[in-house]
């Protein structure tokens, strides 16, 4: 059980306390109002994301959809998989909503989220300049394109933010038989930044980047770069959500966290996701029922 009174809970919970003296305040001063005429507080929770879910416009589609059907608002702190995974753990966020499987099932096995659900999927892309001088463009193979570009020694620009797009890049290279450690240098530039800060990065150095196809798809800021690599089983991407555990962190909004699970991975919620469209295009493909996703 949630105890409101506990001066452990994280600060940024403390707008909740601050809004119950605000309105006992109210109260005292307003005798006279009915008490039928008192609106009932806003049920809230707190969602550390992936930037993708935020950056291709997904949230602002479908979260006043579920604020109407369940009468909860969900707050979003946008960042790559591995921060929000670690504000999860810290506690600072009642559900986490990334794109990193191993990441997620380690969360849960350290006890630190509940269960994993599987909500979504998109795929990877690799893009780069128009002029491609690592001659990569119609190449559905990402780890012969990696090869291609490392032999180029043409610019790559990297996230190298721990996000999930970070982790699947690495993996990428390692599935090419590329030891990054041993192979880096000024080709290879890690930039610490979201996925659209290193399109940026990546249009402005005419350098190759991976993204995943939404926030590929939503990014107007294109320059030179162009889609180059796509199709390969190995850019799969698949998104899943995990409650924060209660039993690890009392204060964690287990309720209103679960009912917004249950509300992406219900009918509700899958459509949303699969309605939700960039110039037409279809950027999340929901399977919450598809088994092992």
């Amino acid at each position: 059980m949630v105890n409101a009174n506990d001066p452990a809970r994280p600060q940024r919970r403390l707008f909740a306390f601050s809004i119950a003296l605000a309105a006992l305040a109210a109260g005292a001063g307003l005798a006279h109002v009915s008490s039928a005429s008192a609106q009932p507080a806003t049920r809230t929770l707190i969602v550390a994301s992936t930037t993708s879910t935020v950056d291709t416009g997904l949230f602002h589609a479908i979260l006043p959809q579920f604020r109407t059907d369940s009468g909860i608002e969900a707050r979003v702190i946008s960042q790559g998989t591995g921060q929000a995974i670690d504000t999860g753990r810290r506690g600072d966020a009642d559900v986490v909503f990334v794109h990193a499987r191993k990441a997620e099932e380690d969360f849960v096995a350290s006890g630190m989220g509940v269960k994993r659900y599987a909500v979504m999927y998109n795929d990877f892309v690799i893009v780069g300049p128009r002029s491609d001088p690592a001659k990569i463009a119609g190449t559905r193979d990402a780890g012969a394109a990696l090869r291609a570009i490392l032999a180029a020694g043409a610019p790559f620009v990297s996230r190298g933010d721990r996000s999930g797009t970070h982790q699947a890049e690495l993996a990428l290279w390692s599935g090419a038989s590329v030891d990054l450690a041993a192979r880096r240098g000024p080709w290879y530039r890690e930039v610490g930044q979201g996925m659209g800060a290193t399109l940026n990065i990546a249009g402005a150095l005419e350098a190759y980047a991976l993204a995943d196809r939404g926030t590929w798809i939503a990014f107007k800021n294109r320059g030179s770069l162009t889609l180059l690599t796509e199709g390969d089983r190995a850019l799969f991407n698949q998104y899943g959500v995990i409650l924060v555990n209660p039993a690890k962190h009392p204060h964690v909004r287990a309720q209103e966290g679960q009912a917004f699970i249950d509300w992406l991975i219900g009918p509700k919620g899958q459509k949303a996701i699969a309605d939700f469209k960039i110039d037409g295009q279809q950027i999340f493909f929901p399977n919450a029922d598809e088994p092992g996703a």
